[in-house]
């Protein structure tokens, strides 16, 4: 995987660089980096890492917190000069098509966690050594690590790279993703409150 492309970006939130990273120019689904225009990589960097949820991140289902995770990143990253990293690994790995038959397991009863095992996948089957490539290549070695997943925590523990603090990111809960936020932090060890 390299940097293919990279361009300046305005959004509602700030001015950003998108970077484009894939193993050739040709991919249709490259892993994706906002970086705000003035980020420094000498100093430790606020780094949002992000797995794809087309159902949140885009139509801002009501299901997940992802999209609103998403946006409430992308301001902290405009704020504090930090990046998004935006990795194409959609349903916790599983893929479109996939999720939308957990999300129909789901609405039969079971949990997320539940939903993927039954299909045949892991709970979770995200890579996060990807975003370890993408901060190496970007001179990153210290971060602000803005999560709450510790898979996310141990992946960069595991790297090069130093996590300076890990930084929570808290959605409200909503009725319609109470259970799911509790499947999250009772089975999967997210760091949540609710």
């Amino acid at each position: 995987m390299q940097r293919q492309v990279e361009a300046h970006l305005p959004t509602g939130w700030g001015n950003f660089n998108i970077l484009a990273y894939a193993d050739s120019a040709d991919d249709l689904t490259p892993h994706v980096v906002l970086a705000h225009e003035n980020f420094d990589p000498s100093r430790p960097v606020l780094v949002r890492i992000h797995s794809e949820c087309m159902t949140g991140d885009v139509f801002h289902s009501l299901r997940c917190d992802c999209g609103e995770q998403l946006a409430r990143a992308l301001e902290m990253a405009a704020e504090q000069k930090g990046i998004v990293i935006y990795l194409r690994q959609e349903g916790r790995g599983i893929g479109l098509i996939n999720k939308l038959k957990a999300y129909n397991l789901q609405d039969k009863g079971l949990n997320t966690a539940d939903a993927n095992t039954h299909l045949g996948f892991e709970v979770d089957a995200r890579q996060y050594h990807l975003a370890v490539e993408i901060l190496e290549d970007m001179g990153i070695r210290r971060i602000h690590l803005l999560t709450n997943n510790p898979l996310k925590i141990e992946a960069i523990e595991n790297s090069s790279i130093e996590i300076a603090s890990r930084v929570p990111l808290i959605i409200e809960p909503k009725k319609e993703n109470h259970s799911y936020l509790k499947t999250k932090r009772e089975l999967m060890g997210h760091l949540l409150n609710i």
